[in-house]
């Protein structure tokens, strides 16, 4: 059979035409990506991250890559023998916990992600938040109720941060020199003190900052489940909110979507929550009409 009429040959063209309004649409924009759960596992997945990134530098779009590790530090603390303990999903920070968690993230970690993309044809550039005064962090506070007299009182999680500020300069001088930013979520504070911060949030400042088309967060649901456990694709805050009331949204889906709330109204166009355990998910989304995870956009 001539190829002109091969169908599976059809099939690719028929691909490539799909997502070409998407590649003139996004041609030079940013996509900010997290990077995590239990994907970072599994070199399979890492390699098919690591091919998607590739391909969105190649077909002319920047990608910006934040990425987590908590498995990994969780699993480093407890060959060291450090125990750990942990206030509304965020782990309590002592000083030797930061250290570990630094070398882990901006070490290890870091380092694989940028292997896995040289491996897949690109240029990566490893880098923390400390690095060329990307981040700024800022102490978290948090408030937790005592079961006894339920009153709210403030809790220490020690050298955990959120982002105060971020200076996109070093972001913009890699992606124009063709490179592919890979940041630990770890910056300092004012008061000179490094902070781990969550990538979730971590991502979502960055990519607020650089005015990003996307901010991809890969996760190891499909996105958002309505009480039927049917995929939610499109969202606004409203509706987040509305869904937070009744109680379909809960867990740890709610500071996912705060975050992108954050993100959208601070600048980023539309965020998505999507599964990273699904090959391909971010092409998968981006260059398709049907899409593979909840967009949420600002209203």
């Amino acid at each position: 059979m001539p190829h002109s009429t091969d169908p599976a040959m059809l099939a690719k063209a028929e691909t490539l035409i799909e997502a070409l309004p998407y590649l003139q649409r996004y041609a030079g924009r940013t996509f900010v990506v997290k990077y995590g759960g239990h994907a970072m596992g599994d070199p399979e997945a890492a390699r098919d991250f690591a091919e998607d990134v590739v391909l969105l530098k190649a077909v002319g779009i920047n990608p910006v890559v934040v990425h987590g590790g908590g498995p990994q530090i969780g699993a480093m603390l407890k060959k060291l023998g450090v125990e750990s303990t942990f206030v509304d999903g965020l782990r309590v920070t002592d000083r030797a916990t930061a250290e570990i968690a630094e070398m882990v993230l901006s070490g290890a970690i870091n380092k694989e992600l940028v292997g896995w993309i040289a491996g897949a044809g690109g240029k990566a550039l490893g880098i923390s938040g400390k690095d060329g005064g990307l981040v700024t962090a800022t102490k978290v506070q948090r408030t937790a109720k005592d079961p006894d007299s339920n009153i709210e009182q403030a809790v220490d999680l020690g050298f955990v941060g959120e982002p105060q500020s971020v200076d996109i300069s070093l972001l913009e001088t890699a992606c124009a020199a063709g490179m592919i930013p890979v940041i630990a979520p770890i910056a300092p504070g004012a008061d000179g003190e490094t902070y781990n911060i969550n990538a979730d949030t971590m991502a979502g400042a960055i990519a607020a900052a650089l005015g990003a088309a996307r901010l991809f967060l890969l996760t190891d649901v499909a996105g958002v489940l309505d009480k039927d456990k049917r995929l939610l694709t499109d969202l606004t805050p409203a509706d987040i909110a509305r869904l937070k009331a009744d109680g379909t949204i809960s867990g740890g889906m709610i500071p996912k979507l705060e975050t992108c709330i954050h993100a959208v109204e601070a600048g980023c166009e539309a965020a998505v929550v999507l599964d990273g355990r699904v090959p391909h998910a971010m092409l998968l989304e981006f260059f398709t009409s049907r899409g593979a995870g909840t967009l949420i956009r600002a209203g």
